[in-house]
C-alpha cells in the first residue's frame, strides 16, 4: 500500500477543497493524508460558527482513492476539531485533547471528543489522532493495547523553541511518533501543515515511521510538498510477532 502525505498551507477559509483535489489528483497513492484543519485553516476562532462543515458534506464527497483530512465539524449543536477518513466508509475522530495554553485557544472554540477508536481500512486496523492527542498518556496506552496496523496523526504544530540549530518541538514529536510505532508495531503517519496564520508559523516535517521506530521518509521544513511511501506489510507482521513474545 502506498501512502502520500500532502503537507499543505491551507487558507483561513472554508474554501480549501480545490487545493485538496489538486494534491489528490497528483499522486497514484492508495491513501492521501492532509494536516489538521486542512479544510478550514487553524486560527479560525469565531468564524467556526459560519465556516464549519456538516458530516453530510463529506459523505457526498467522492474521490478515486482514500483520503484523510482535517475539518471543523458541526454536529448536534457542537463543533469539533476532527480527522475524517474518506474511503469505502466514512470514519471520524474528534480531537480529545484540546490545548488551551500559550498560543493555543482550542478549548474556547471546540468541544472535546470523547474517546479513541480503531476501524478497518485498506491498511488493516487503523487509528487516528489529532495533534495534542499524541501528547497524552492515554493515547500511548490505547495503541499499546489495541496494536493497530496503521496510526494516522494529523497536526497543525507551530514552530517554537529553537536551540543550537534544532527545533525542540520536532525532537518531541519524533520521540512520541517513534514510541507509538514501537509500542504498537504499526506504521505511524504524521502529516503536519506549513504556512503562516495570525503570527504562527507551522514547520511541516511530515514523516512516516515504520514499526521498528525508523523514519522511512520525511518532508522538508516550511514548504508545501507531497511525499510518498510504500508500506511493507511483512515488517508490520514481524514487529507484532516480537511484541507478542515480549
Amino acid at each position: 500500500m502506498k501512502i502520500a502525505l500532502a503537507q499543505i498551507a491551507p487558507k483561513l477559509s472554508p474554501k480549501n477543497l480545490e487545493k485538496h483535489l489538486e494534491y489528490i489528483s497528483g499522486t497514484d497513492a492508495d491513501l492521501v493524508v492532509f494536516p489538521e484543519l486542512s479544510m478550514n485553516g487553524y486560527k479560525i476562532k469565531d468564524a467556526l460558527l459560519e465556516d464549519s462543515f456538516s458530516l453530510e458534506y463529506f459523505k457526498n464527497l467522492k474521490f478515486d482513492k482514500d483520503v484523510v483530512l482535517g475539518a471543523a465539524i458541526k454536529k448536534d449543536g457542537k463543533i469539533f476539531n476532527s480527522a475524517l477518513y474518506l474511503g469505502k466508509n466514512l470514519h471520524i475522530h474528534n480531537k480529545v485533547h484540546l490545548p488551551t495554553y500559550g498560543v493555543f485557544e482550542e478549548g474556547r472554540f471546540f468541544f472535546s471528543g470523547e474517546s479513541f477508536s480503531v476501524f478497518d481500512s485498506k491498511a488493516g486496523k487503523t487509528a487516528m489522532f489529532v495533534c495534542e492527542d499524541v501528547f497524552s498518556g492515554d493515547a500511548m496506552d490505547f495503541v499499546s493495547e489495541h496494536k493497530p496496523d496503521l496510526i494516522i496523526v494529523i497536526a497543525a504544530s507551530p514552530a517554537r523553541e529553537f536551540s543550537e540549530g534544532k527545533l525542540l518541538i520536532e525532537e518531541q514529536w519524533d520521540a512520541l511518533l517513534k514510541s507509538m510505532a514501537i509500542l504498537s508495531g504499526a506504521y505511524v503517519v504524521f502529516c503536519n501543515r506549513v504556512g503562516f496564520e495570525d503570527g504562527l508559523g507551522f514547520w511541516g516535517g511530515s514523516r512516516i515511521v515504520n514499526p521498528k521506530g525508523e523514519v522511512e521518509i520525511k518532508a522538508d521544513y516550511f514548504e508545501e510538498q507531497i511525499i510518498e511511501c510504500e508500506l511493507n506489510h511483512s515488517l508490520t507482521v514481524t514487529q507484532k510477532y516480537f511484541l507478542r513474545k515480549s
